[in-house]
């Protein structure tokens, strides 16, 4: 990059960080991208002069709004829930509602901005937008869960609809709390239209879209490997988290032959050195969704399993690949280097902006194969563009269908990575790739509009 391109760099961050106070994720997401996107733009008019990538870092519009409900003493308990409305340049919001402690609006900011380029890169029609609040539903009763989406919904159900913004699930909103949601907007507008993702199969759902994260990750890692004429069979994966996204990973790892070592959750992480079967993969996921406990029990399982405690991560066990699929920052710049240091060839992102940027460009000094999420974890936004399509048509795909849709989309996401990150050496930077791909389509369009 030019000393001229540097300065202007570091202008663009400046003003964000002044535009955004106390909101470091937010400015982060965006200053991962503009680092890439400014020497794109370095030639390219047309874009300084409409100020697109201005304009895309700062969201149509953020609503916050308060949300009541009761528990179960009769207790009346207040939370805060927001929808980013990022871009609708290329299709209508669409991207995932958030239950958990640490949402703020500078995270579902960050998530809106990323879900933004992520969306592009399917291919498929959608604009970015991200939602959620600071409720936890963990140790909730399902019927103060439901008390509190119904709640959530009330207001939310006013800024959303099936051509406007399409939410579906994230961390801590899951079938059920879908399922609360869409009957309270059924409720309010006496209306069945495919206004959320994420759906049960009885009502509008789709096939493979609890699957779609987890598996596109693994699917984007193996066309990483393959570039290398290498592949997922007898490869050892460390992988992060025990959610759905974490559990549909390591099954796809195992399908595709190889070893998964590893899952966790906030309070540490297991080491399974005999691997992670399929058999004790369904167990977690009964674990994780029906009984709503801890990955530290899965020691009282299966010997020779080790737990660690203290909210430790699991970078430092030796593998070939790694997945981080629990939430962002959780692998900063010396998880990086010891991955590195333990041979690690090969990185997939199952969660959003899980690497942090020091280790964002550790890996990409390196230069191995290192995949941002907002390129290997777009199969579950995809899958959930192809329920919108479902849903407007009436019609449900069958699985083996859904399956080819969602390797085809993730090899044309890779393919895309490919054109804009190669350097012409066979080193491919899937981080600026993956950004000058997202902002492309999504600057042409909204130079087609004007200023708008």
């Amino acid at each position: 990059m030019a000393n001229s391109e540097h300065v202007d760099l570091a202008r663009f961050v400046d003003g964000v960080t002044r535009r955004n106070p106390g909101q470091p994720e937010f400015v982060q997401a965006v200053t991962e991208v503009a680092e890439d996107i400014f020497g794109f733009m370095a030639d390219k008019v047309k874009y300084h002069e409409a100020q697109i990538l201005r304009r895309i870092a700062e969201p149509d519009r953020v609503i916050s709004f308060r949300v009541c409900w009761e528990d179960d003493k009769g207790n009346i308990r207040v939370q805060r829930g927001w929808r980013v409305q990022n871009n609708n340049a290329i299709g209508p919001y669409k991207g995932g509602i958030r239950f958990h402690p640490s949402v703020t609006e500078s995270v579902l900011k960050f998530l809106a901005f990323e879900q933004t380029f992520k969306n592009a890169l399917t291919g498929l029609p959608m604009g970015g937008g991200k939602g959620g609040s600071n409720f936890n539903p963990k140790g909730k009763s399902s019927n103060e869960v439901m008390r509190f989406c119904q709640s959530f919904m009330t207001e939310l159900y006013r800024h959303i609809g099936a051509d406007v913004d399409v939410p579906a699930g994230d961390i801590g909103v899951g079938g059920r709390e879908i399922g609360y949601m869409f009957g309270q907007y059924k409720r309010i507008t006496n209306q069945f239209t495919g206004v959320l993702t994420g759906k049960g199969l009885e009502w509008g759902g789709s096939l493979i879209r609890t699957e779609a994260t987890g598996y596109g990750a693994v699917y984007f890692l193996q066309n990483m490997l393959m570039t290398k004429g290498n592949a997922v069979a007898g490869k050892t994966a460390v992988i992060s988290g025990s959610g759905n996204v974490a559990t549909h990973a390591a099954e796809k790892i195992v399908q595709l032959g190889g070893k998964v070592l590893t899952l966790s959750d906030s309070e540490g992480f297991i080491h399974d050195p005999a691997g992670i079967t399929q058999d004790k993969i369904d167990w977690v996921k009964e674990l994780k969704t029906v009984r709503r406990g801890r990955i530290s029990e899965y020691v009282k399982h299966f010997k020779g399993a080790t737990f660690t405690g203290g909210g430790a991560r699991p970078w430092g066990v030796v593998c070939d690949v790694a997945l981080p699929c629990a939430t962002q920052n959780e692998l900063d710049g010396r998880d990086a280097e010891t991955l590195l240091a333990n041979g690690c060839m090969a990185v997939s992102e199952g969660a959003n902006m899980p690497t942090d940027l020091d280790g964002v460009h550790r890996f990409k000094a390196a230069r191995i194969l290192y995949a941002p999420g907002k390129a290997s974890n777009a199969g579950g936004v995809a899958v959930s563009g192809l329920e919108m399509s479902q849903n407007s048509a009436r019609i449900s795909w069958k699985e083996a269908d859904l399956q080819q849709h969602l390797l085809d989309i993730m090899a044309g996401i890779h393919a895309s990575c490919a054109e804009y990150g190669s350097d012409g050496t066979g080193y491919i930077d899937y981080v600026k790739g993956a950004n000058i791909a997202g902002f492309k389509k999504v600057a042409d369009a909204m130079l087609a509009y004007g200023v708008v």
